[in-house]
């Protein structure tokens, strides 16, 4: 059976899409960036709690504090991409599910009343999110560097606060000049996938 999706959009987002260690100066819009959330925004969470939060770090100065957060080895990358994004999950998501879930907006209260039990589900679909996003700047034609070699704690403490739990951060923009690493190996399906 073959897939439905386009082989050319099948290389875009997935074959050929690789993690970028170095970029062009050109320039990543809001427009771009809205366009990426407006379509990744339809991946599903659990209860659609969406606890997924995105800040763009766009001035030098924020930069500046960003980078004294990440691992000695992506600071070159994080200093040179033209933006970048710091992924979050927000613990208090629950708060928005009156909205979100609407079928049930009980569900707040009902399942989500307890912090750790927040944190565990914002933690997960964030993360599920997070994927959802670097597929969609794949999808505007940019190459996505995203990392967790980084301070995470002192990146909450400088651009998040207490409800906000990093996950990742993500450099993007156009490839510059070797901007890949030779990609590596992948598990085979039959090391993957078991019938019971």
């Amino acid at each position: 059976m073959s897939l439905v999706l386009d082989p050319a959009a099948q290389d875009l987002l997935f074959r050929e899409a690789r993690t970028a260690n170095t970029f062009t100066d050109e320039p990543v819009t809001d427009e771009q960036v809205q366009a990426i959330y407006d379509l990744v925004k339809y991946g599903p969470t659990a209860f659609n709690q969406s606890p997924l939060r995105i800040t763009l770090v766009r001035s030098p100065e924020a930069r500046e504090r960003l980078v004294r957060h990440m691992a000695e080895g992506n600071r070159p990358k994080t200093a040179a991409a033209p933006l970048v994004a710091i992924l979050s999950a927000d613990n208090e998501f629950h708060e928005e599910l009156p909205e979100l879930f609407p079928h049930f907006p009980q569900a707040k209260d009902a399942f989500f009343s307890e912090r750790p039990v927040r944190e565990g589900a914002a933690t997960l679909n964030a993360a599920l999110q997070a994927a959802y996003f670097i597929v969609g700047v794949r999808a505007a034609g940019l190459a996505a560097g995203p990392m967790t070699g980084l301070d995470f704690e002192g990146v909450r403490k400088e651009f998040l606060d207490d409800d906000h739990t990093p996950l990742m951060v993500v450099n993007i923009g156009r490839p510059g000049p070797d901007a890949w690493f030779p990609r590596s190996p992948r598990l085979a399906y039959d090391q993957v996938v078991t019938t019971v």
